[in-house]
């Protein structure tokens, strides 16, 4: 089913709506989640309480497009119940991709540095852009998706050292555009 018919069925507030979004959408979901979490159990829970989230959402919202806002709302569920479970302790999986990627993202604790991520938001935005599509791809899927080294050497048929070393690249390419782009890390 079309994106915006799913919608609509949102916005005539019918359940058909959960399903048809779940039939679209469900297995990428899941995914997004379970590279998180690690948890299938968890990864339900945080798949259906995204599904709840949507309803709720829409209306008034009306997302284009629908995979990214299901897949945002999974992300930060699963981002908050994964701290939720590891508050105590290191989960390998997706605190290896956060630590790869922490030195090119600003910590936020204020309002200047809440509109100083917003302005680092952009300029990674810009900079994304600028990579071929496999290089984009490979960078939204490691630290977006979480998906690890090994997932992502099966997708793009290369060995996990070529990706590591790509990542490693691309990361080191962010860092100095952001640092001319004068966001401090």
């Amino acid at each position: 089913m079309d994106d915006s018919k799913i919608i609509e069925l949102f916005f005539e507030r019918s359940e058909q709506a959960i399903i048809e979004l779940s039939d679209k959408y469900g297995a990428v979901c899941r995914k997004v989640a379970d590279n998180i979490l690690n948890n299938r159990l968890d990864s339900e829970e945080c798949v259906n309480d995204a599904y709840l989230g949507v309803w709720n959402t829409i209306p008034p919202q009306r997302p284009d497009p629908l995979l990214s806002y299901v897949c945002r709302i999974v992300r930060n569920l699963a981002l908050k119940k994964y701290h939720e479970n590891t508050a105590q302790k290191r989960n390998s999986c997706y605190d290896i991709a956060l630590d790869e990627i922490a030195d090119c993202i600003p910590a936020s604790f204020s309002v200047e540095d809440e509109i100083m991520a917003k302005e680092a938001a952009e300029a990674i935005n810009d900079f994304l852009e600028t990579l071929d599509q496999q290089s984009r791809i490979m960078f939204i899927r490691r630290y977006w998706h979480a998906d690890s080294l090994d997932e992502l050497a099966r997708l793009f048929q290369k060995s996990r050292h070529y990706i590591s070393v790509r990542l490693s690249r691309t990361r080191k390419a962010l860092r100095q555009h952001l640092k001319k782009e004068g966001v401090f890390l």
